[in-house]
């Protein structure tokens, strides 16, 4: 894949401009400057990004691209940032490509060497996470669970072990099955978060035991309406089994190291494992030295 350092000098720039994901006020001067100087707006629903390039007052081309025509209308775009033009990329709310369109269109730009210059700004699930009282030292985003409810089932049955924080986006008129998956799946006294309405007038956060958050969203009248973010605590990591692997990870190091070259065991290990390759390198270098 092509680096920055090899784009075509009269190429555009392709803008990743995230946008509101509700409060028209987070959008930062950066984002609105972007919009209001490149040739032409990639969205994802032209109406919803007019009204706020109306909130704006800019006026500029716009194009829709969204997962049903991104592969065509992506010639489209590429051709225009050929030619010299620069084009921003919105999806309807918050960062592109973040279970929105624009993956197909970015991954081409870059194929060809055209310059693609993030706009960051307002993201649901960072948002969320940032307030939930989680820990965010380690999280798994998987954009949207099934919506067959034997496939989301079993997703999550997937997940069940997972020790980082789960991440998901859900949808108003499944959300009250979703959590009761959960509860079910996972256990009802599994913590579980959700964000609803994240910077909007009614915005709210459930928390507590997955039966409990259950409960609350069928007392609340309001509970089934607007998006949500979910997030579940990760599953309890056993201290004796964390012992018991740290030794048989540090023993694999010590009949590596004698053999191959420490950056070689980290690889190895790290795809035994699952653990970060740099961790174990600096792992193997201290068994290696000992």
């Amino acid at each position: 894949m092509k680096s920055d350092l090899n784009s075509p000098e009269r190429s555009g720039t392709l803008y990743i401009v995230a946008t509101p994901i509700g409060n028209l006020e987070d959008l930062s001067p950066r984002a609105s400057a972007t919009l209001a100087s490149v040739a032409l707006i990639a969205a994802e629903d032209t109406r919803h990004s007019g009204r706020l390039l109306q909130f704006l007052g800019i006026q500029k081309p716009m194009l829709a691209l969204h997962d049903h025509n991104e592969r065509n209308r992506a010639a489209q775009v590429l051709g225009r940032l050929e030619a010299g033009e620069d084009v921003a990329l919105v999806s309807d709310a918050g960062t592109p490509l973040i279970s929105d369109p624009g993956y197909v269109l970015v991954r081409e730009a870059r194929e060809r060497g055209i310059r693609v210059s993030p706009i960051p700004g307002p993201c649901a699930l960072v948002a969320a996470l940032s307030a939930a009282g989680l820990p965010t030292d380690r999280f798994l985003f998987a954009g949207f669970l099934p919506a067959k409810r034997g496939a989301r089932r079993s997703e999550l049955e997937a997940l069940v072990t997972e020790v980082a924080t789960l991440v998901f986006y859900e949808s108003p008129h499944r959300i009250l099955e979703t959590v009761a998956q959960i509860s079910e799946v996972m256990g009802s006294d599994r913590e579980v978060v959700l964000g609803r309405e994240l910077t909007k007038t009614f915005e709210t956060f459930y928390a507590g035991p997955a039966g409990a958050v259950s409960n609350a969203i069928e007392a609340d009248p309001n509970g089934a309406r607007g998006e949500f973010v979910v997030m579940i605590h990760g599953a309890s990591r056993n201290p004796e089994q964390g012992d018991e692997e740290a030794v048989d990870t540090d023993r694999l190091l010590r009949l590596l190291v004698a053999e191959l070259p420490v950056k070689k065991v980290a690889k190895i290990v790290a795809e035994l494992t699952g653990r970060p390759k740099n961790e174990l390198y600096q792992r193997a270098l201290d068994v290696k030295s000992a």
